[in-house]
């Protein structure tokens, strides 16, 4: 397979970590303006003032910034909202149930598997960037021939 000049090959497979992330959070994202269930009703449970703006304050950034990452258009700037929108999820639905009867530390771990490998993921493309199957490699690569 012909490479991109200039990439680097131990980063061709950040397009599967986009893929993965920005997809996972663009459908979340449309869930809560779709599905009460997963938005305001979720919100409400949680305790979040305001249940209806924050669902869908939340839905709409997880919707942009969750496609900008599966494009990879702006990927290390998007990852910061999102890291924010999964360690507040972690922080409010997840630790909490530490004390809850009948569930503690593995209940916590197994229900957190999902959050934990979204926040790994948003951590690689924030150090890493988008790769170089992205619009922001795409960018760059302008950028340089303009010069």
């Amino acid at each position: 397979m012909d490479r991109i000049p200039g990439a680097s090959p131990k980063y061709d497979g950040a397009i599967f970590v986009r893929l993965a992330v920005g997809l996972i959070f663009f459908t979340q994202g449309v869930l809560k303006y779709i599905d009460p269930h997963m938005g305001v009703i979720r919100f409400t449970k949680i305790g979040f003032p305001f249940p209806d703006f924050t669902a869908h304050f939340v839905g709409t950034f997880e919707i942009i910034c969750g496609l900008l990452v599966l494009i990879g258009l702006f990927a290390r700037l998007a990852s910061i909202p999102l890291l924010i929108v999964i360690l507040t999820a972690i922080a409010t639905t997840k630790i909490p149930e530490l004390w809850r009867p009948d569930q503690g530390f593995w209940f916590m771990v197994s229900d957190a598997r999902t959050d934990f490998a979204m926040t790994m993921c948003l951590l690689f493309i924030l150090s890493t960037g988008a790769g170089p199957w992205s619009l922001d490699r795409f960018r760059s690569e302008k950028s340089r021939r303009e010069v």
